[in-house]
């Protein structure tokens, strides 16, 4: 069995590089003129379907891998039913707008594009809650699944049958129900509920078992727990601040190289150094921006009568900034390093003290009892044990 499931999910990778490489060739074809505000822009079109390429194949790795892991079934899925919305979009934009009648089925494409997105929710519905392994935690998370599939079913059927306007085309729904059939339909828009229900439990669960793993999965989890931090700040911007699908992209590759990272497990345990770097300079960025944005206007109202028209607030503005740089990072290193890698932190001060104590220490035996001890509390081993070399011995 192993050799037909790694020909179907190389086929389900292959299927997401042709839609995304189809996609970007209409989008070329039609420009960016006279597209609607609904729909995504040329940008988005190619970043996005960049960000897709890249799930779609370390979804494939993974399966190959790990067939029987539904981990990496699950990224194929997702990167496919991505893929094709962004390629019935596009189909469609260039049949309906851009170049009206150059292509048949403009508003069956349309209509695709409406629903054929919706196996990528199982990204955070279902992903987060089988990871690493493919399995549930335990059997109290059986109905999640369920529920989470029962929920995307109705938002699907709600996207492809309710009256009314397309969300992504100026464009009445060409196939909506009429009657009960339409009432019914237009009625599972609660169904969004339970998806979300089922994404915020899935969430937990992941957080439950962060808390309770050890070893290698709890390193895969944190991999997977950074990734879906980056997807929902990006879901968040994309949806509340930018008005732009780019963010969300940008946290759909994030999510994928933890997926890949975290089941294939390379590079595994430097999962640290990167949320390291990430509160570090994440935190230097906004500080150095806030002090950059607020100097500037403090020299301009300052200085107004003197530098009028002059750039010299902003000059003054940066290098006060470059000199911030090395301090400033020294800062929230260290605030990083004490408020999250408490370990780390009291290391480097052990390391500091024991430094100081050495160069008052003149006894051998007070020594060695005392580099017994920094070890001890630094590095934690099983057993400590120091040898020393006698000069007499002259080895």
């Amino acid at each position: 069995m192993t050799v037909p499931r790694t020909r179907l999910a190389w086929t389900l990778c292959a299927l997401t590089w042709l839609a995304i490489l189809a996609a970007w060739i209409l989008g070329l074809l039609s420009g960016s003129e006279a597209r609607p505000e609904e729909q995504r822009s040329l940008s988005e079109i190619f970043l996005g379907g960049a960000a897709d390429l890249i799930f779609a194949t370390i979804g494939a790795l993974v399966t190959v891998r790990h067939p029987r892991n539904a981990v990496g079934w699950i990224s194929c899925v997702a990167a496919l039913a991505m893929a094709l919305s962004l390629f019935t979009g596009e189909w469609a934009f260039h049949a309906l707008l851009a170049q009206p009648g150059s292509l048949p089925a403009g508003e069956t494409m349309a209509w695709l594009t409406e629903w054929i997105w919706i196996p990528t929710m199982m990204v955070v519905n279902t992903l987060l809650l089988l990871f690493p392994n493919g399995g549930l935690p335990s059997p109290r998370w059986r109905p999640l699944p369920w529920l989470a599939g029962v929920g995307m079913t109705g938002v699907a059927l709600h996207e492809a049958f309710s009256p009314g306007r397309l969300d992504y085309f100026p464009l009445e729904n060409p196939f909506a129900l009429g009657g009960t059939g339409g009432d019914v339909a237009a009625a599972l828009a609660v169904s969004f509920a339970l998806v979300n229900i089922a994404a915020v439990a899935s969430a937990a669960s992941l957080a439950v078992r962060l808390g309770q793993a050890s070893g290698d999965e709890r390193q895969q989890l944190k991999w997977l727990a950074s990734g879906g931090v980056v997807l929902v700040v990006g879901i968040l911007a994309s949806n509340l601040a930018v008005d732009s699908d780019l963010p969300a992209f940008a946290g759909l590759v994030a999510v994928a190289v933890a997926v890949g990272v975290g089941v294939l497990k390379y590079r595994l345990y430097e999962i640290d150094v990167v949320i390291n770097r990430t509160l570090v300079y994440g935190a230097l960025t906004m500080s150095l921006a806030a002090v950059y944005v607020g100097s500037v206007l403090l020299l301009q109202l300052a200085l107004d009568s003197f530098t009028k028209g002059s750039a010299l607030p902003v000059a003054a503005s940066t290098l006060a900034v470059a000199g911030l740089f090395r301090p400033a990072r020294g800062r929230i290193q260290g605030a990083v390093d004490r408020r999250f890698y408490r370990r780390k932190y009291d290391a480097a001060r052990t390391l500091e003290g024991f430094g100081g104590r050495l160069r008052d220490e003149i006894e051998l035996d007070a020594l060695g009892s005392e580099l017994r001890k920094v070890v001890r509390e630094t590095m934690a081993p099983a057993h400590v044990s120091l040898w020393l070399r006698d000069p007499a011995d002259g080895r």
